[in-house]
């Protein structure tokens, strides 16, 4: 794996390391404050441009172009919201999307299915332990956005979001979000509406090539701004979970992906 991550800086297969719980720590401590943590140039930068230039190919010929309207909840009907509430207002989102089994055996699936990092993230999320996915499409994703293409405003289904930027574009492209926007016990829709209609100000970071991002964003509402330029912005996504054989259904595949095998 030293040829795709650097474990110099960043020590992952070497837990009993104090390098490794120094690292654990920062990170923890990291979430806890902001909602995130980057690891910068955690992919080699030669791995980069190898990973990049195996997965384009498929990205420009075979991704699934996926294109909603959604409002940032994913959902038509809020319980206690009217259909107007600016709560409710509707965005378009639109990438291009690859799944695990397009891949073969890319550096992105060498990296996901590499036990350590799994036991690292683990760690850092304070999970007894993460598993793979069972799921041939959906245990690893690579997201391409081209110019006009983003991902709107919206809450994640999942705790944790796993992420390695691949490819920056031109311009835009910047990952922004409003940090714990609602809470398990509180909707904020109000606080949602002002966010909507540009009264709250998000904050935004934009993540060099090689960045690792985990992100909390089951209350934090957060987008992806357009990309602009002839540059795609390039993202796999990770997918693990605290319990084994986890697949989506049929219907969600289908959903994401346009197929469901």
């Amino acid at each position: 794996m030293k040829d795709l991550i650097d474990l110099e800086r960043y020590p992952l297969g070497k837990p009993d390391n104090l390098g490794w719980k120094d690292l654990v720590e920062s990170c923890k401590a990291s979430l806890a404050k902001d909602g995130l943590f980057n690891l910068q140039g955690f992919f080699r930068p030669e791995a980069l441009a190898g990973a990049v230039e195996e997965l384009k190919p498929v990205l420009d010929h075979e991704a699934f172009t996926h294109a909603r309207r959604h409002n940032i909840f994913f959902k038509k009907d809020i319980v206690g919201l009217e259909s107007d509430h600016p709560a409710l207002t509707e965005f378009e989102t639109s990438n291009r999307t690859i799944c695990a089994d397009q891949m073969g055996r890319a550096a992105v699936i060498r990296l996901y299915e590499w036990r350590p990092f799994a036991q690292f993230l683990a760690a850092v999320m304070d999970k007894t332990e993460l598993f793979t996915m069972q799921d041939p499409l959906a245990r690893v994703n690579v997201m391409g956005y081209s110019d006009g293409q983003a991902l709107n405003w919206h809450f994640d289904r999942s705790e944790f979001t796993t992420t390695l930027m691949l490819q920056a574009p031109d311009e835009g492209g910047d990952f922004e979000y409003d940090q714990d926007l609602r809470s398990d016990i509180n909707p904020n829709f109000e606080g949602v509406a002002d966010l909507l209609e540009g009264r709250r100000t998000p904050t935004l970071i934009t993540l060099e090539p090689g960045t690792l991002n985990i992100f909390k964003g089951k209350n934090t509402a957060h987008r992806v701004t357009p990309v602009r330029g002839d540059q795609d912005r390039i993202i796999a996504v990770f997918s693990y979970y605290e319990r084994s054989g986890v697949q989506f259904s049929e219907q969600e595949r289908i959903g994401f992906y346009g197929r469901a095998s």
